[in-house]
């Protein structure tokens, strides 16, 4: 393959890469700005509509749509609608705890069955042995249940602008960080590149 080939390739898919994460930040965001301007239940309209935009590009820029978006997405419009209809926020705050317990469940019963639907998920972007995903699973299951539990404490205990601080500039960096530190469990349990394993068979 040429130079330029792969250099066009690795392009593409950086180009990718940031779409996917500004859709994935871009509705947080808006929430937060249309919060501290016009307060929470324009903030729930924005959101509300975000979240479809970034559905509508992510189908038509990336050709799919990941099933956690989806989720997040039909959740988002729920509870939103509760919130706006009968002028309660509490509903629109409890929606990162019931997101969050959905998919630790989703996984939990993922690993009992024997199955690992982070692999599915994951799976093209990285080769684990089967021990590794049941560990990085139960890993996440944790850490879901842990954020459930954090977004209920803070949303109820503390102020509404501290919640909306926490829910766009908490959740993230909490995530990233915990991905980040599942790296040595990961690099323990690789499985060698496609590219590689070939080359051992020749």
């Amino acid at each position: 393959m040429p130079p330029e080939h792969d250099e066009a390739t690795a392009e593409h898919v950086d180009g990718k890469q940031i779409l996917k994460l500004a859709l994935d930040l871009g509705p947080l965001l808006i929430f937060f700005a249309a919060y501290l301007f016009a307060g929470i239940y324009w903030a729930t309209g924005t959101l509300m509509v975000g979240m479809l935009v970034a559905v509508a590009l992510s189908w038509a820029v990336l050709g799919h749509v990941s099933p956690t978006m989806l989720a997040t997405t039909v959740l988002a419009e729920g509870f939103g609608a509760m919130t706006l209809w009968l002028h309660d926020p509490s509903f629109i705050k409890m929606k990162p705890t019931i997101v969050n317990l959905i998919f630790a469940a989703v996984l939990a019963v993922g690993l009992a069955l024997g199955k690992s639907p982070l692999k599915l998920l994951l799976g093209e972007a990285l080769r684990m042995t089967d021990e590794g995903w049941r560990r990085l699973t139960l890993r996440w299951v944790m850490f879901f249940v842990a954020l459930a539990g954090i977004n209920e404490v803070v949303w109820r205990m503390f102020s509404e602008t501290a919640w909306a601080t926490f829910k766009v500039f908490g959740m993230v960096p909490l995530t990233i960080a915990f991905f980040a530190l599942q790296w040595p469990l990961i690099k323990s349990h690789a499985l060698p590149s496609i590219d590689e394993s070939n080359k051992s068979a020749k």
